[in-house]
């Protein structure tokens, strides 16, 4: 299996479609779609009917954005980057932004 480039948490840009430029926080992932949720970007109406819980009416919600159309955001300037991976001396294998080498991972 693959090591996951990203992860629930992250902070990405949008590289491509109508919501080209916006950042948000990856609220899930799906790796078996190749897909993600984004905070904020890729919203859509759904059409619900009442239930005891909600009233019911038309709601904004995000879709799922594909993986490929998304980029983690470099933590040193912000521009969006990919991702590699460095094992470091005490054995952790860690995430790496490819634009500047800053560790991704705490």
């Amino acid at each position: 299996m693959m090591a996951a480039k990203i992860k629930k948490g992250d902070t990405v840009v949008v590289l491509t479609g109508r919501d080209k430029g916006k950042e948000g926080e990856v609220l899930k992932v799906l790796p078996k779609e190749g897909r993600a949720l984004v905070q904020g970007v890729n919203m859509v109406k759904r059409h619900t009917r009442p239930t005891q819980a909600s009233t019911g009416g038309i709601v904004d919600k995000e879709a799922s954005i594909a993986l490929s159309n998304i980029a983690i955001k470099d933590p040193k300037n912000g521009q969006p980057t990919r991702v590699g991976f460095k094992v470091l001396e005490d054995g952790r294998k860690v995430r790496v932004a490819k634009r500047s080498g800053e560790i991704i991972d705490a």
